[in-house]
């Protein structure tokens, strides 16, 4: 048996937070149910499924889990992620031979933009 997965955000502004994170990930709509929409890598590219899950309460403390957007050159993503509406969370550092640059998105949810693959 094989196991895959997918990643559930919870979010306030369902519209909004899938939008950015379309376009973000380069991720396609794959349908939506109530308060949840998901998001799918491209016809013929593979990679998990963003669930965005819209919930009443905000979001109050640092996320246990995060995600990790990977790239070639940091500073021009991070860039790019900044005008779709991310927020840059402190200067971006080297760790373990790696670049790192804290984001958050939109509603404040934490991620990283490394150079790392």
């Amino acid at each position: 048996m094989t196991a895959a997965i997918e990643l559930v955000l919870d979010c306030a502004d369902l519209e909004g937070q899938a939008a950015f994170w379309a376009a973000a990930l380069g991720y396609e709509p794959a349908g939506t149910a109530g308060q949840y929409t998901a998001l799918a890598p491209p016809a013929g590219q593979t990679g998990p499924r963003l669930i965005l899950q819209q919930v009443p309460e905000p979001r109050t403390t640092k996320n246990r889990m995060h995600l990790d957007v990977l790239t070639d050159d940091v500073a021009a993503e991070a860039d790019r992620l900044v005008a779709l509406g991310a927020r840059t969370r402190g200067d971006a550092f080297e760790e373990h031979g790696y670049h790192w640059q804290p984001l958050a998105d939109p509603e404040g949810n934490e991620f990283c933009v490394c150079a790392c693959r």
